[in-house]
């Protein structure tokens, strides 16, 4: 078994890295936390150029198709630098739902926008008191009348990201005449919709959308089933834990810098054995959650099913990140939780990435599905996938 990356899965681990260090340090970051619009403008042009945010989309539409693994190295990359944009949402998300199930005419007029980072594309998904499989979606979407199809949309989403400096929001939605759930490619500016900027733990871009009979006309329907989104997130879950590593490891990287300079007795902190176990028990689970992401990325560009796996990764990864950020702020003291260190910022982001997306609890009952379909004897008749 060789986990060895090759020279250029290195020389794109690198560039990234530049890439966020130059244009994304911790300061602009800072900067950008509640702000209810801004981009990392400079970033996100030349992510563009580097082919970033067309990673994940076919070729012929401007993306490069890049495989997951090394698509995991640049998501590393991101959680390291805490990189404040819309990218997971746009090209990991509606992006791929576009490539997977969008029409002709849809692909050839959003993906080549997303591939250059023209065009900002977010997904409005989660509901208020809803779960996060095929039930929880139940904003309404009534056919229109007459021949030209179309549909009225209605419903409320939450933790929509960057809805406000979005060109489109991919919502999703149930159809109220097949029960099945359909895509909808909305204007955030258009009559009906109604943006309020949610705060968060992360003090990141979010918005809870409300959606009063707004008129999506049949050019803007994406008509795929929730196969397609369960598929989709299949994916994007593993770069969300291939984030959460890159975190944990920049966490550990300055705790351990800390402990070896912070002196207290005449001696470093890392010279008492306590703070020594803390450190030897996160270096390992890191270790630990890094490998299961390698494996769930590589099984899936070698056609392997990952239906164990990318839950596996984000709950181990996620879990991790948040104990690494919990053990440095017991080494930091009451540094750790004030603004002027770094610490906090790492703190703040572990919980909310744990919650978001698909949480604790979901991940756990996929996996718990996939545990108990591989022992008939052990099923308890609980659905993991409402």
């Amino acid at each position: 078994m060789d986990l060895d990356f090759s020279d250029e899965q290195l020389l794109l681990r690198d560039t990234v890295r530049e890439l966020c260090a130059k244009h994304v340090p911790l300061d602009t970051v800072r900067a950008l936390e509640n702000d209810p619009e801004r981009l990392p403008d400079d970033f996100w042009k030349q992510a563009g150029l580097l082919g970033l945010h067309g990673m994940r989309l076919p070729e012929e539409h401007g993306g490069t198709d890049m495989t997951l693994l090394d698509a995991a190295l640049v998501y590393a990359e991101f959680g390291r630098a805490l990189v404040p944009s819309p990218h997971f949402a746009g090209t990991v998300l509606a992006g791929r739902v576009l490539a997977a199930a969008g029409s002709a005419e849809q692909r050839q007029r959003w993906l080549p926008r997303i591939a250059s980072g023209a065009g900002v594309f977010t997904v409005a998904w989660l509901e208020p008191d809803r779960s996060c499989g095929p039930k929880g979606v139940r904003a309404r979407a009534v056919p229109g009348p007459g021949s030209d199809g179309g549909y009225r949309l209605s419903g409320v989403k939450r933790h929509v990201p960057y809805a406000r400096s979005s060109e489109r929001v991919l919502v999703l939605a149930r159809d109220e005449g097949t029960g099945e759930v359909v895509f909808l490619l909305v204007d955030p500016a258009a009559e009906g919709v109604r943006l309020t900027q949610q705060l968060t733990m992360a003090s990141d871009t979010q918005y809870r959308v409300e959606f009063e009979d707004v008129f999506v006309p049949e050019e803007a329907v994406v008509r795929g089933g929730w196969q397609v989104w369960d598929a989709v997130m299949h994916d994007a879950v593993v770069l969300l834990a291939a984030q959460a590593v890159g975190a944990a490891r920049r966490t550990l990287e300055f705790t351990v810098e800390y402990a070896l300079t912070r002196r207290q007795f005449d001696k470093p902190l890392g010279a008492f054995q306590a703070i020594a176990h803390y450190l030897a028990d996160a270096v390992t689970a890191i270790d630990g959650a890094e490998a299961l992401v390698w494996e769930a990325a590589w099984a899936r560009d070698a056609g392997r099913s990952t239906s164990r796996l990318a839950p596996m990764a984000k709950l181990f990864a996620c879990d991790t990140f948040r104990d690494m950020t919990a053990t440095a702020q017991q080494v930091f003291g009451g540094n750790g939780f004030t603004v002027e260190f770094d610490t906090q910022l790492y703190f703040r982001r572990a919980k909310q990435w744990q919650m978001a997306w698909w949480d604790a609890r979901y991940l756990e009952e996929l996996v718990a599905a996939q545990v108990l379909d591989a022992a008939p004897e052990l099923k308890t008749g609980v659905s993991c996938r409402s």
